[in-house]
């Protein structure tokens, strides 16, 4: 239920006037079925992040996760412009940014890593983000995004995924102050 808190978050945020940009990534179903996952920028283009792999035997170098091979030049071309795109114009520190996620695909990119880290020491910069529940090997990024002093994190569960969103709204505001 991340993303779509995310999308209530930035729907709630946009009309109470916050500038936003950034993105998120969406589920693609193909037949019921999920055969991927898009980048969605809240400007509204749309790329591919990964899709199902049937091929193991390809020779150039994948970058998987489970059943999905990552895009990664698609999703690079389409992330990385929006995250940099943070430092410019008078209005920063006062626009919230929206990372929805930061996780095992994105991950393999080392300019997105760059990036995200960038965005996260610029001064005065709101980010509104989602990270993965720690499971298995951590990822380093993550980690280091969890236990920093200027980041809140919410646990999203199913119990509290509808009534957490007027918290999440209320300290981006909170942010921008």
């Amino acid at each position: 239920g991340k993303t779509t808190l995310i999308q209530k978050a930035t729907e709630a945020l946009k009309s109470s006037g916050v500038p936003i940009d950034g993105f998120y990534t969406e589920e693609v179903r193909e037949g019921g079925r999920r055969i991927g996952f898009d980048v969605v920028t809240l400007s509204g283009r749309r790329g591919t992040l990964s899709r199902l792999g049937f091929d193991s035997s390809t020779a150039r170098r994948e970058y998987r996760v489970g059943q999905y091979v990552v895009d990664l030049v698609s999703f690079e071309h389409l992330v990385l412009p929006v995250l940099r795109n943070v430092d410019l114009g008078s209005d920063t520190g006062k626009k919230v940014h929206v990372i929805d996620e930061v996780g095992k695909m994105e991950l393999f990119s080392q300019s997105f890593i760059q990036a995200v880290r960038q965005t996260l020491t610029a001064s005065g910069t709101t980010i509104l983000g989602t990270i993965p529940i720690p499971k298995g090997k951590p990822l380093g990024l993550v980690e280091e995004i969890r236990s920093r002093k200027d980041v809140k994190v919410f646990n999203v569960t199913k119990e509290n995924r509808d009534n957490i969103l007027q918290d999440i709204v209320t300290t981006v505001q909170n942010c921008r102050k």
